[in-house]
């Protein structure tokens, strides 16, 4: 029997925490904290394979440990806001995730950790493990992993000062470790283990403020140290072994100095000199690593090339010149966004064959250059994992299924849809669009038809979109659908596509006559004030995969075509009925006026009516499927249902003809969420009291307000999920055996899927089963805000809606993630 359930996508991206969260291992997984998980991602098949969940607090930096033979690692160490750090180990036999790998937790730190890294004492791998990793209690514990036991094993205190990068390896020729820690005190400080402790041997000056990476590299006979800081500048050291010498004659030569160092164990010299400094970004430099050493004739080899990351927006590949031996810039390669409303990078990483690079942007979204075989000096962009950098709040289908549209609290709305390549079966999503960057945090959305959503953010207006003709382009190209079938006869006076003003928050349609209209660019035209901040910064591109975060950024808006004024305060939820004819929404709201929801219409925009029935928030809004019916749940925690009377000229009028009060009310907290059966007979409400009920039966037969009162009751027996339910929706595809399908979403993260029936007169417990319970990996480490089931059976992007076993549920929550489910129908 197949598993009933199965992770089809998750869009999520890497945390906010500096350096550090991004760490690409031999094996080809890149792994990054993505809000209290740790992300396994394979760039090579372009899907999440793995989501690691033990920490309760944000992952802040994440480090695979290197394998000293150049093998695939199979440890990975990771530290958060909980102040613990957490080792993984897997154990070898299938692939990367919860069931296979097991996990240490590193305990003693009394704030969040924000730099770790580990090395093997020797070359077998299951023996000591050497820890080290820095928090901002302004120590950096020392740690010792024998067998499965890990103990603290040494605090070196820095007295109020902060490291905020460490680096372990061995001095040239031995087995001594040495530690370099880079702070706010601009100075490297390096500690050698001597008589079994750390000591503290060196200090490096040189850099004039706060330093923020560094790192060992192993070349032969000598160890390279690369460290950079906020003062701009990559400073590159080298240690070698210093043979005893007759003491120099004095000569008028100039010399760089040299930093010596004894071991006492050993009794062997070191001399540390600067090597290079490297001068070529404008803003702080958060991260620099090494192009990671690779095993070749049994020994291993560790090419000269560095990669920085920095604030200025860029990322840069500094190598030696070939002959001189001096690194420049000139034999580098910078690759980076240019323009966009972004600011720099945090992190970079090559990959273990340095053929491909990924940086980690401010606002967590991975970046992907790939270097071309033929031009080894250009690198192009290449499709990474993208997601939502904050809580996600809302999650649509589009009524046809084939993308879905989600709104969050890093206030944009952001397209996922299927790329289907020509030649392969595969089919992986992507974000396609980011119709809306907004200076609000998103709160709701509702689709209006297919090409076009109203959205709700932290502000008095619902906003409307319409997808540019440049969207259904290249969405077409990407998804495979023909573009008759897109296309309706209106598409020609479709705008090309949307920008948003200099001082704007409204994104304003691009006509294909207004992009005609720019000045060539010439040295005249540039200096006056306007030209230099352009008026539109869309260019349409026709792509034919996924778009990189710069072009997502910008170049991917849809046109805002209408504002709707009418909320007191910040709207809340919102809701399209099945024919697109009306929109119903509702804000926040502490007093009965302000809790009414206002019905607009979708042909003029104007305001139809105004219902008056709650006393506070609305929380959820849902028309029953034959748009009959309007139902609301509110945080006063009664719902109420509304039908609909003879239209009018100017559109349905709503009247109320059921309710629950003081006396009738079964739950006893907010009610966040209701959904609809298929056939409209039935509504669900879920709510903080960890109950979930059924309501029926709403008979249209019934004329008189009174009958209907009394025939909408309780239908289930109310079902204890055990954790505050924060969402429910019913499948419209019902179970093989016409069972209705339900799935709840609890603040834990955890989504549950049952079936219900009504069998007898009476409600009966039987008629509640329990299908599947997704574990841990599967679900959300935090709330789950919004469940929603696709209409038709069958998978996106695959043409299988017949007879499909598969249905799709899509889900997003408070840990950032949006996730697609395929559920096997058959099998619940």
């Amino acid at each position: 029997m197949a598993a009933p359930v199965e992770v089809c996508h998750v869009a999520c991206c890497a945390n906010r925490a500096g350096g550090g969260a991004v760490s690409w291992g031999r094996g080809g997984l890149l792994a990054f904290g993505s809000c209290h998980d740790v992300v396994l991602y394979e760039p090579a098949v372009r899907r999440a394979a793995a989501a690691l969940r033990g920490h309760v607090g944000r992952v802040n930096c994440v480090r695979w440990v290197r394998r000293r033979d150049g093998a695939s690692e199979t440890e990975l160490i990771s530290g958060g806001s909980d102040k613990q750090l957490i080792l993984w180990e897997w154990n070898e036999t299938g692939t990367w995730n919860n069931h296979h790998v097991k996990s240490i937790p590193l305990k003693g730190h009394a704030e969040a950790v924000c730099a770790v890294d580990a090395v093997y004492q020797s070359d077998e791998p299951d023996l000591d493990l050497l820890i080290a990793s820095a928090a901002s209690d302004s120590t950096v514990r020392i740690w010792s992993r024998r067998g499965s036991e890990a103990k603290c094993i040494e605090v070196l205190q820095f007295g109020n000062g902060f490291v905020m990068d460490v680096c372990l390896s061995f001095l040239p020729g031995s087995n001594v470790p040495i530690l370099a820690c880079g702070g706010d005190d601009c100075k490297i400080h390096l500690f050698i283990k001597q008589k079994g402790q750390f000591q503290k041997t060196l200090i490096l000056p040189g850099h004039e403020d706060w330093i923020r990476g560094v790192e060992w590299a192993v070349c032969g006979q000598d160890l390279f140290l690369a460290s950079c800081a906020q003062d701009c500048l990559i400073r590159i050291w080298k240690v070698c072994t210093k043979s005893k010498q007759l003491p120099e004659t004095e000569d008028d030569s100039i010399r760089l100095k040299e930093n010596v160092l004894t071991v006492q164990d050993t009794d062997t010299t070191y001399a540390i000199t600067l090597e290079s400094v490297l001068a070529g970004h404008e803003n702080w430099v958060y991260a620099v690593h090494w192009q990671p050493s690779f095993s070749k004739d049994g020994s291993m080899q560790q090419p000269m090339r560095i990669l920085s990351a920095s604030m200025d927006k860029t990322v840069i590949i500094w190598e030696p010149d070939k002959e001189s031996g001096v690194w420049l810039e000139q034999a580098s390669v910078r690759v980076g966004e240019v323009g966009g409303n972004t600011l720099g990078f945090f992190d970079c990483q090559f990959s273990p064959d340095g053929s491909m690079i990924v940086a980690h942007a401010f606002h967590g979204a991975l970046h992907l250059w790939k270097q071309i075989a033929v031009n080894k000096k250009e690198w192009t962009p290449e499709v990474v994992i993208s997601g939502h950098f904050n809580s996600v709040e809302d999650v649509k289908w589009d009524p046809e299924g084939e993308f879905i549209i989600s709104v969050g609290s890093d206030q944009t709305t952001r397209l996922f849809a299927p790329w289907k390549r020509k030649q392969e079966t595969e089919v992986t999503w992507h974000e396609i669009a980011r119709p809306q960057v907004h200076g609000y945090d998103m709160r709701c959305l509702a689709m209006i038809g297919r090409f076009q959503f109203v959205s709700g953010a932290d502000e008095k207006v619902l906003r409307v979109f319409r997808a540019p003709k440049n969207f259904v382009e290249n969405f077409s190209n990407i998804t495979g659908i023909p573009m008759e079938k897109l296309c309706s006869h209106e598409s020609s006076d479709l705008p090309e596509g949307a920008t948003v003003p200099a001082l704007g928050l409204s994104n304003k349609a691009v006509y294909e006559g207004d992009m005609a209209l720019q000045p060539a660019e010439d040295a005249e035209t540039f200096n006056t004030i306007s030209n230099q901040y352009p008026e539109i910064y869309f260019q349409p591109l026709i792509l034919t995969e996924p778009p990189p975060e710069d072009h997502l950024l910008q170049n991917t808006l849809w046109p805002e075509i209408q504002k709707l004024y009418g909320h007191g305060y910040e709207t809340f939820c919102v809701a399209c009925n099945s024919s697109n004819t009306v929109i119903a929404s509702a804000c926040k709201a502490s007093k009965k006026e302000h809790a009414a929801i206002i019905l607009w219409s979708t042909t003029s925009w104007k305001k139809l009516q105004s219902l008056l029935f709650h006393n506070l928030t609305v929380t959820q809004l849902a028309f029953s499927p034959n748009d009959k019916f309007l139902l609301a749940v509110s945080r006063d925690r009664n719902w109420s249902l509304w039908r609909k009377q003879d239209s009018l000229e100017s559109g349905p009028v709503f009247s109320c003809c059921a309710y629950t009060d003081k006396n009738t009310a079964v739950h006893s907290r907010i009610i966040w969420s209701c959904d609809w059966t298929p056939d409209s007979k039935y509504f669900i409400t879920g709510s903080r009291d960890k109950k979930v009920i059924i309501w029926g039966q709403c008979d249209l037969s019934l004329t008189s307000e009174e009958n209907m009162l009394d025939s909408v009751k309780p239908c289930s027996t109310v079902l204890d999920v055990g954790d505050s339910v924060t969402a429910v929706s019913i499948s419209r595809v019902l179970a093989p055996d016409g069972r209705y399908i339900v799935a709840v979403g609890l603040e834990s993260g955890k989504i549950i899927l049952y079936t219900w029936k009504q069998r007898g007169q009476e409600p009966a417990l039987s008629d509640w089963t329990t299908c599947v319970e997704l574990d841990n990996s599967q679900s959300h480490a935090l709330a789950v805000k919004r469940l929603c089931w696709r209409h038709h059976a069958g998978r996106a992007g695959h043409n299988d809606e017949s007879s499909s076993e598969w249905l799709q549920l899509a889900s997003c929550g408070a840990d950032h993630c949006v996730k697609i489910f395929n559920v096997n129908r058959f099998a619940l």
